[in-house]
């Protein structure tokens, strides 16, 4: 059949059917957006379905399908955990999620400003830009690469990330975050697809199980736990920095809070994450085929043994299915941009432009500043999706900047004697860990190097293959965050109790049926707090007394959480 950049006409006809559904539901949402609420909070309209969705859309990628297999390629199934180190949070999103939704808040960093004051809002609002920018940078650089493999390079990564860009640009614009959760219920089920389409004809190809341990001679490669790079520490470290840093990701106040009520936000937020869990064995076992399927060959670059497996695979099938797996991939990919740039948007608009610029403005001002940010955020996330090398590499960078602002986030949440000084010294604190145990270059030159002057002088079980491990870097980033915020805390003025109080008396009072927008951390006219029922009984502590439905819950989600690492364990043991 003939080609045009590398697809036939039964795959660019696929595509074209996508975009063009796209474009419209970009339209038509739009026509609901008033205010600073529909913009960037979907105006809390969605049922569980839409919020399962958008949760999996938000936080899965077909980058991630592209880290996994490529790191499985390298490691073997240890390879897995560049994703599943999310894993062990997973049970921790269906308490979380209320919390969330009680905050009546459009961003995150009102949690903070609400919290602390307007600077360590201001303060999170960069933080969070920043965090963003560069994620969708390293999911465009993913997903580039991968269409560059699908096609044969007729198309360039260059090329596919501009079309990329500009699609959920369109849409996200228009539409805010309602048009990303809808989209993103249709690019959900096509991500889906993405992840197990190539699979059982790799798995066919290959002779299987027996194919898989005949093809591949080292033992280490279908261990969990490799006693390479990722050892246990390395699990251990990846996953506790998920659980403090998932909080303090901007667009997770929308994925928990845009749905009706709180049960939608616990459903939506650690359903659809656990569905994301699942699709991520299937990213394994499509890496650890191409280590049989591409043995003996040359030319095989991890980062696009995905996209590469596709192409060998899927043409000979049936026509159209390339297309159909190029547009799950955009779908992928889109489903989380577009989150990200609303909630980025919705940071510098809500905690730095109508905070500290134009304080008093009609509704449909902000909104128009919020889609020009959005705008400017998205053309600098392009450039960072050509200033990473690799795609695990721009991965492991996400994981440190996530979790910087994670201990003012946690302590500020249970410990009423965190402060304003405490939020600002822990922040600075991590950040300056990460900045001293890394590389740091400026327009090609080295202007500081860690491991050029100290990794020599380190013991062996902090090092892999001559470098400080990024585990390491994490733990002390994470002490130090901690360590700091806490101390500083103990020696510098409390916040004003009454703010406290309002926080708190927020966060302890549920969510009313057909519940009002109103401002962050304001009950609705005629409803009181309930009083406190705390776990530990002292005037700083603020840990809630579980819920029965909370623990149930819990309960649920750490069974699924064994039975995902018990099959793996099972399958290659």
């Amino acid at each position: 059949m003939a080609e045009y950049l590398g697809l036939s006409i039964w795959d660019w006809f696929t595509l074209a059917v996508y975009f063009l559904g796209i474009i419209c539901i970009g339209i038509w949402t739009a026509r609901r957006v008033n205010d600073t609420a529909d913009f960037f909070m979907g105006g809390r309209r969605f049922g569980k379905a839409f919020m399962v969705f958008f949760a999996f859309g938000a936080g899965t990628s077909g980058n991630d399908a592209v880290g996994v297999s490529s790191k499985t390629y390298t490691n073997g199934i240890s390879g897995i955990w560049y994703q599943w180190l999310w894993l062990f949070a997973t049970p921790f999103y269906w308490l979380i999620a209320p919390m969330f939704r009680r905050c009546r808040a459009l961003t995150t960093g009102d949690f903070f400003e609400y919290r602390y004051d307007s600077s360590v809002g201001g303060l999170y609002a960069l933080v969070g830009v920043a965090q963003l920018t560069v994620n969708m940078g390293v999911l465009l650089r993913g997903a580039g690469a991968t269409i560059d493999a699908v096609t044969g390079s007729a198309i360039p990564a260059s090329y596919a990330i501009v079309v990329m860009t500009l699609l959920f640009l369109f849409y996200g614009i228009a539409g805010g975050l309602a048009a990303a959760i809808v989209t993103d219920f249709i690019q959900g089920i096509l991500t889906i697809i993405l992840s197990f389409i190539i699979l059982p004809f790799a798995w066919v190809a290959v002779g299987g199980l027996i194919g898989l341990r005949e093809g591949i001679a080292d033992p280490d490669m279908f261990s969990l736990v490799a006693p390479g790079e990722i050892n246990l520490f390395h699990i251990v470290m990846f996953a506790l920095s998920a659980i403090v840093g998932i909080v303090t990701q901007p667009h997770i106040m929308g994925v928990c809070a845009g749905g009706r009520n709180e049960m939608d936000g616990r459903v939506g937020f650690a359903g659809g994450n656990l569905l994301k869990r699942l699709c991520t064995i299937a990213w394994m076992l499509t890496g650890l085929c191409a280590i049989v399927y591409f043995a003996g060959k040359t030319d095989v670059i991890p980062d696009r043994i995905y996209g590469r497996m596709a192409r060998e695979m899927l043409p000979t099938l049936m026509p159209g299915l390339l297309g159909i797996f190029v547009a799950a991939l955009l779908a992928s990919i889109m489903s989380s941009c577009d989150a990200f740039m609303v909630s980025c948007s919705g940071l510098f608009t809500q905690n730095l432009y109508r905070r500290h610029i134009v304080k008093t403005a009609p509704e449909r001002h902000y909104v128009l500043v919020g889609r020009i940010t959005a705008l400017v955020i998205v053309i600098c996330s392009v450039y960072f999706a050509f200033a990473f090398s690799d795609v695990p590499t721009a991965l492991e960078w996400f994981f440190k900047v996530q979790a910087m602002m994670g201990a003012a986030f946690w302590l500020g949440l249970f410990w009423r004697r965190t402060t304003v000084a405490g939020a600002w010294v822990g922040t600075i604190a991590a950040f300056l860990v990460v900045a001293f145990t890394s590389r740091i270059d400026l327009f090609g030159l080295a202007l500081w190097d860690f491991n050029a002057r100290f990794a020599g002088s380190l013991p062996e079980l902090m090092l892999w293959q001559g470098a400080f491990r990024v585990s390491w870097q994490i733990f002390f980033m994470l002490v130090s965050g901690f360590g700091a915020c806490i101390l500083v805390s103990l020696f510098t003025r409390r916040v004003d109790a009454a703010r406290l109080d309002r926080f708190y008396a927020c966060l302890r009072t549920p969510i009313q049926p057909n519940e009002p927008h109103q401002a962050p951390f304001t009950l609705p006219p005629g409803i009181e707090a309930p009083a406190p029922r705390k776990l530990i009984n002292h005037p700083d502590i603020e840990i809630p007394m579980p819920t029965r439905e909370g623990m149930y819950g819990f309960a649920f989600f750490w069974v699924m959480v064994a039975l995902n690492v018990g099959f793996v364990y099972w399958l290659f043991s």
